[in-house]
């Protein structure tokens, strides 16, 4: 009696330990759900853990071996057009920082287009505006005589006037240059249409600081020689343009 009741107890093994893989596996569904849809989903992320868990439970259909409830892309896709939303904004806001500030320095052009059509200085001064900033070009016959670098003073009249045209609320960087043509210099002082254009650029700036309205902290000079030209100077008329001084008056979003 007791043989076959043991060789019974062999044909049919002891499935108690089911009860505790079962609850097992209850729990675990149940801590996964709740980090499912606790967390940002992701379809592809979703997708990769359940692979992950099904191949450690090795037994044929797992517990996520079902589709994601998200349809696949349409999260991401959420997220692409949120990203593009965010690179939208923040490649807008320098677009309108810039229309602003060429509303701006417009309006500083404005200003000094009146100052040169009310003194009749059409001819010799000139304004534009480029890319970088606005930019005022003084023929130098307007300042200078031939081969010097003194602002002659019969026109350090007009030199005063374009420094009031220079204050601005709140200020800018302002460049000074000098550019001449490429006929060399034969006076003493200079050795180079450079060294000439250094020093045109300089005591130009030099007038325009006695304005005590004026902060030195935001110019600067430099000198071009005959390096960048704007006409030709293959002609009398080509050279004239050629020998100017420059004022660039810098946006404030390029300080």
């Amino acid at each position: 009696m007791s043989r076959r009741k043991k060789k019974k107890d062999e044909e049919h093994p002891n499935e108690s330990w089911l009860l505790p893989y079962a609850d097992l596996l209850t729990l675990l569904l149940a801590l996964f759900i709740v980090l499912f849809s606790s967390s940002s989903i992701d379809a592809q992320k979703f997708e990769a853990m359940s692979r992950a868990l099904n191949s450690a439970f090795s037994g044929g259909t797992g517990i996520f071996d079902f589709p994601s409830p998200i349809p696949e892309g349409q999260m991401q896709s959420s997220d692409v057009i949120e990203d593009k939303d965010e690179k939208e904004t923040l490649q807008n806001k320098p677009v309108l920082l810039k229309d602003e500030e060429q509303h701006e320095l417009a309006s500083i052009q404005q200003k000094v287009n009146t100052y040169i059509e009310e003194k009749d200085l059409t001819n010799k001064l000139q304004t534009s505006l480029t890319d970088e900033g606005l930019l005022v070009s003084i023929r130098d016959n307007v300042l200078f005589a031939p081969g010097s670098a003194e602002v002659r003073p019969q026109d350090r009249k007009v030199a005063e006037e374009i420094s009031e045209l220079m204050i601005m609320d709140p200020p800018r960087n302002i460049i000074i240059s000098g550019h001449t043509d490429n006929v060399p210099i034969g006076n003493a002082p200079f050795d180079s249409n450079w060294e000439l254009s250094v020093m045109r650029a300089i005591e130009f700036m030099k007038i325009l600081l006695q304005n005590e309205k004026l902060d030195p902290r935001w110019f600067s000079a430099k000198g071009f020689g005959e390096f960048q030209p704007i006409a030709s100077n293959g002609t009398v008329e080509g050279r004239a343009k050629n020998r100017r001084v420059e004022i660039l008056i810098m946006p404030r979003t390029a300080d």
